[in-house]
């Protein structure tokens, strides 16, 4: 059994977890930990455990549900950046001592680096998020899962600093891996966000990324500290998913392009 919560399980990001991680190993046990009254955005009838807290001032609610857990996936988010990153503080400081040898998944997203792309004004990505891929005579090299945060807003920022908590975890000997999560909606489809069909990213491709980190880390063979890019096989990707593939058997099975339109 992979004793598994997630803060914050109601959302869209966790909302998919909770229907794909169980599919794809039927061992996963998981809590959902959510303010009281949040809505669930899951498929009805998603087998879920409930408790509810608030991860921002529950303190001691938040340790005792972290008790025994082999897997904590943080979600959860709060405005203003200085909220949020309090409730980061609390959150990490409470799995590095209520369960230390659990894995720890925190939210980052492709929006930690969006100054080496966003808002796509530059080139080749301003040739790239208009669609016209025949103008583009070379491919940019995708962008490495081991830039660093290069954040542009607040969203970004509150990024950044979870990636350093995940970077503070593996000094101190612990598995923690940032996830940059890329577009994940609860209708896996295709929206008109500028430049969507790049950074799109199925609900179970978001699953297979974590269950890729927690199998690597059951094996010991975890990269901890590491931030990868969570999308899918994108046909038009500007993102290193190679990485991840490489060093944790990474395997999306969609790509935008089937969804597009």
């Amino acid at each position: 059994m992979i004793n598994t919560l997630l803060i914050g399980g109601k959302g869209t990001i966790g909302s998919g977890l909770r229907t794909y991680l169980p599919r794809l190993n039927p061992g996963y046990r998981i809590t959902s930990a959510d303010l009281p009254g949040a809505p669930d955005k899951a498929e009805p009838g998603t087998s879920t455990e409930f408790i509810e807290l608030d991860a921002s001032k529950d303190d001691d609610a938040l340790r005792s549900a972290l008790k025994g857990r082999d897997l904590v996936v943080y979600l959860a988010r709060k405005d203003p950046l200085s909220d949020m990153n309090a409730m980061t503080d609390l959150v990490f400081k409470a799995v590095m001592d209520v369960c230390p040898e659990a894995l720890m998944i925190g939210s980052s997203s492709v929006h930690s680096t969006d100054a080496a792309y966003w808002p796509f004004l530059d080139e080749p990505y301003a040739t790239i998020a208009t669609r016209q891929f025949e103008k583009v005579t070379v491919w940019p090299e995708p962008l490495s899962a081991m830039m660093e945060p290069c954040p542009v807003s607040d969203y970004g920022l509150e990024k950044a600093y979870v990636e350093a908590w995940c970077k503070r975890f593996e000094n101190n000997g612990m598995d923690a891996v940032a996830a940059r999560w890329g577009g994940i909606n609860g209708e896996n489809a295709m929206t008109d966000e500028i430049a969507y069909f790049t950074v799109w990213c199925h609900q179970e491709d978001s699953a297979c990324l974590v269950d890729g980190c927690y199998r690597a880390s059951r094996n010991i063979t975890l990269r901890s500290g590491a931030h990868y890019y969570v999308v899918s096989d994108n046909t038009h990707n500007i993102f290193d998913i190679a990485t991840p593939r490489q060093e944790i058997d990474y395997r999306p099975t969609h790509d935008a392009e089937s969804f597009y339109g």
